[in-house]
Order: structure tokens, then C-alpha cells, then sequence
């Protein structure tokens, strides 16, 4: 009889559809913000801000922040699992970067919303 051992949560697919989607956004994403900035009048703080004050911006801007996030998410999570072994450690490391990324994407949110003012 074949003993099972059961090693991590069996995300395996739906994460891996997730990365690639992630990918493919944040590959769109930069692609038309440059676009975007190569047709600003000057490259200046003036036009900047200018690009950053639209809504459409700071929407996918934050958009691409989250695919950003949450793709090291599943990368990060998944190195911690295969090579971490302790429990608590692989826990507390999970709970680091969680919140550390949380706490990114308040930031991000924070930068591009103050934009307005």
C-alpha cells in the first residue's frame, strides 16, 4: 500500500492560470503606459502629474499594482513552501509577506489617489 503525503494545499492550476493572466496584464499594462508616455508633450513633473491626475490611469495603474502583488504572491508563497520546511517559520514568513504586501498596495493606493489633491 502507497502511504499519501500530503504536502502543501493543492493550489497547482487555478495559481498557475492566475501567474499567467497576472503576466499578461501587467505585459499589456506597460506597454500602453509607455506608449502613453512617449506621447506627453515633455517628459517634465508638470506632465507627469498630468498623466497621473486622469481616473483611467490611476485605475489600471492601481490594477496593474494588484496583479503585481498578488503574481509575487503565489511566487513568493510557493518558494516558502518548497523550501521552508519548520511550520512556524514557513507561517511567520507567509504572515511577513502578506502584510508586507498589503501594506504595498495601501501605499501604491495611497501615491496615485494623493494625485488629485
Amino acid at each position: 500500500m502507497v502511504t499519501r503525503h500530503i504536502v502543501g494545499a493543492h493550489y497547482g492550476l487555478k495559481d498557475w492560470i492566475a501567474q499567467r493572466a497576472t503576466a499578461v496584464y501587467m505585459a499589456l499594462f506597460t506597454l500602453a503606459f509607455v506608449a502613453c508616455t512617449l506621447c506627453l508633450p515633455e517628459l517634465d513633473y508638470l506632465s507627469w502629474r498630468a498623466l497621473f491626475s486622469s481616473a483611467l490611469i490611476q485605475f489600471f495603474g492601481f490594477l496593474f499594482a494588484l496583479s503585481l502583488f498578488y503574481h509575487v504572491w503565489i511566487g513568493v508563497r510557493d518558494i516558502w513552501m518548497d523550501y521552508v520546511k519548520p511550520v512556524g517559520l514557513r507561517l511567520a514568513l507567509h504572515l511577513v509577506t502578506l502584510f508586507l504586501l498589503i501594506g504595498y498596495a495601501a501605499w501604491v493606493a495611497r501615491i496615485l489617489w494623493r494625485l488629485q489633491a
